[in-house]
């Protein structure tokens, strides 16, 4: 076991996952990664990390993610979920099959890694998982139907959570970012931004960085907008 701390990062190729990882780098941790492409190998060798490829939506996957940092550090200090995109589409036209992958990919991936990293993080007494999520899971909007409504039982999932974990030490919170310029944001868009600009992946990954880490050790169960005053509503 190392002195550092380690942390895990998934979908960590590219946008806000490779900031995420450049950010907690930064930091001083050491770090294991997980993409679907093999260009998380490229990211890996610049910040001295571990590579894996697979996917967020198999169990096996998660499980060698998780092997792979005990077996080269010994420890798990933060998890970082993130995860691509759910299928999009008429709310009504949407298939079983969309909706089951849309959890599968961005609820079910944080149930898993869940229950692969605590038993870990409560031998150690004490642990951040932070989920990258979405401003749609407090402000739902029809073009992202199964991501509005996966998000938002993200959002009760880290209540239970930390209801059942955070008096041994164990935090789970998400981070839900607006519109950001990893993608392309029309201008009617940034129109409807208080800040009058997207954000950036870096923007995001501060946040991520502050929450995964002992500077938020009094924050669990939250789910924290990083969206330039887009959503209004209280």
């Amino acid at each position: 076991m190392t002195d550092k701390p380690a942390a895990i990062v998934t979908a960590a190729s590219r946008g806000m996952g490779a900031a995420c990882a450049r950010e907690l780098a930064r930091r001083g941790y050491d770090l294991v990664l997980m993409a679907r492409s093999d260009a998380i190998h490229t990211l890996a060798g610049e910040l001295r990390a571990v590579a894996i490829t697979g996917s967020v939506a198999t169990e096996s996957d998660l499980r060698r993610l998780v092997d792979a940092a005990i077996a080269r550090y010994g420890r798990i200090d933060a998890v970082v979920n993130n995860t691509g995109h759910a299928p999009k589409g008429d709310l009504l036209q949407l298939t079983d099959e969309d909706w089951r992958t849309g959890f599968d990919l961005l609820f079910l991936n944080v149930v898993r890694v869940a229950r692969l990293v605590t038993p870990l993080l409560l031998a150690r007494g004490t642990g951040s998982i932070v989920n990258v999520s979405s401003f749609g899971a407090v402000e739902p909007s029809g073009r992202f139907p199964v991501s509005s409504a996966a998000r938002a039982a993200l959002g009760a999932y880290v209540k239970l959570y930390s209801e059942r974990y955070a008096s041994v030490g164990l935090r789970m919170n998400n981070v839900l970012p607006g519109w950001i310029d990893t993608y392309p944001v029309d201008a009617s868009t940034v129109a409807g931004i208080a800040a009058g600009r997207p954000g950036t992946a870096d923007e995001v990954a501060r946040v991520v960085g502050f929450l995964a880490s002992q500077e938020s050790s009094y924050v669990t169960g939250q789910s924290l907008l990083v969206d330039g005053g887009l959503v209004r509503g209280l």
